[in-house]
């Protein structure tokens, strides 16, 4: 059985990524406090929730870049 190897790289891309969707579930989290009127303490007492969104905004992202390269792939392959 082969081995798998992930670069540096790739996992750094994906950090970055992921801390990406977490500032995004941050920032949704800090609209619906300043849209509803709440307590600003729910940026801290809702954080496992906002990780959780965070992790559903990656897999989106991931859906979304997988169909984005079967996508490249179809139209590489026909141009050649």
């Amino acid at each position: 059985m082969k081995d798998i190897v992930i670069s540096g790289r790739r996992i750094a891309r994906e950090l970055w990524m992921y801390g990406g969707c977490v500032f995004a579930a941050l920032c949704v989290n800090v609209y619906a406090i300043i849209r509803f009127h709440t307590q600003w303490k729910e940026l801290i007492t809702t954080l496992h929730i906002t990780l959780a969104v965070a992790l559903v905004f990656y897999g989106v992202l991931a859906v979304l870049r997988a169909l984005a390269f079967c996508c490249a792939r179809i139209f590489k392959g026909k141009a050649a």
